[in-house]
């Protein structure tokens, strides 16, 4: 029993060991881009490279907050309405469309499911020219409706197969039970069914603004004011005709992942669960 233990203690140092050499890789190209943010552009080429700045750089950052071409605040600004925006809007919808999928039949259900994991296979690039058209045709072409409802169009396919298992998992007899409340099939499916799949909600969410705010393409072909641009738009600025600033891009890089750094550490929990829940439910 000794031995057994003794040999279940070395395994478990072991994988440890493995598991924090493998965060170590993960994480490297993170920690490169923080330190290479804090290097002058000349050490930054030196041969052989060096793991921490000799001389520490802020100006780089100093940069990303001074008045110019770009503003990086005002960026702030476009991405985070246009993120919201698109998660609004793929939330709102893909809730009541992934509750019709999971709780009713009814002819063409198979062929909805497969074309929503169709529209998750499709590249951007295919997509753009016909959204392109669409929106100029409608008059939001340059403005941030467009970028939103482009980004929206990647949340709530995601979302709804996501949902769709979280809703069928709910036992009937839970909605029959607040009939016989007083319920009817709206207010059963907000105050019961919605509460019961909040974990699928909160990962849906999270994931949507995460699609909208990493998005470039987008942004960039249905957005040509500079000024109306998100944030990650702004990468090209410092992507000169004679050159790259680097300790410039990655510092831009740095302060652009802050919020989906600080949502993964808040909302880890409602993520984990939810991932988790939707794992084994359906």
């Amino acid at each position: 029993m000794d031995e057994e233990k003794k040999i279940t203690g070395i395994r478990n140092i072991i994988l440890n060991i493995l598991s924090v050499l493998l965060l170590c890789l993960l994480l490297f190209p993170l920690f490169w881009i923080v330190v290479t943010s804090l290097k002058t552009e000349k050490e930054i080429f030196q041969i052989p490279p060096t793991l921490f700045p000799r001389v520490l750089n802020t100006k780089s950052y100093v940069a990303q907050v001074a008045t110019g071409d770009f503003n990086m605040f005002q960026s702030f600004g476009n991405s985070l309405v246009i993120s919201v925006g698109a998660t609004l809007i793929a939330v709102v919808l893909a809730v009541p469309a992934s509750y019709g999928i999971a709780k009713y039949h009814f002819k063409g259900k198979k062929a909805i499911l497969l074309g929503f994991l169709v529209t998750q296979m499709l590249p951007v690039s295919v997509l753009l020219t016909p959204m392109f058209i669409l929106f100029k045709n409608t008059h939001v072409y340059n403005t941030p409706v467009a970028a939103i409802l482009a980004d929206a169009t990647i949340g709530i396919p995601f979302s709804v197969l996501i949902l769709k298992n979280y809703f069928a998992s709910i036992p009937k007899e839970l909605e029959e039970a607040a009939y016989i409340d007083g319920c009817n099939r709206f207010t059963a499916f907000i105050r019961v069914l919605i509460p019961i799949a909040k974990p699928g909600v909160v990962v849906c969410s999270v994931f949507s603004f995460l699609y909208a705010w990493g998005d470039l393409a987008y942004g960039m072909t249905f957005i040509i004011d500079q000024t109306k641009r998100p944030i990650t738009a702004g990468i090209f600025n410092f992507m000169g005709q004679y050159g790259t600033k680097w300790s410039y891009l990655t510092a831009f890089a740095v302060v652009t992942i802050i919020p989906v750094a600080l949502i993964f550490i808040f909302m880890q929990k409602y993520i984990i669960s939810g991932m988790t829940s939707g794992a084994v439910k359906g």
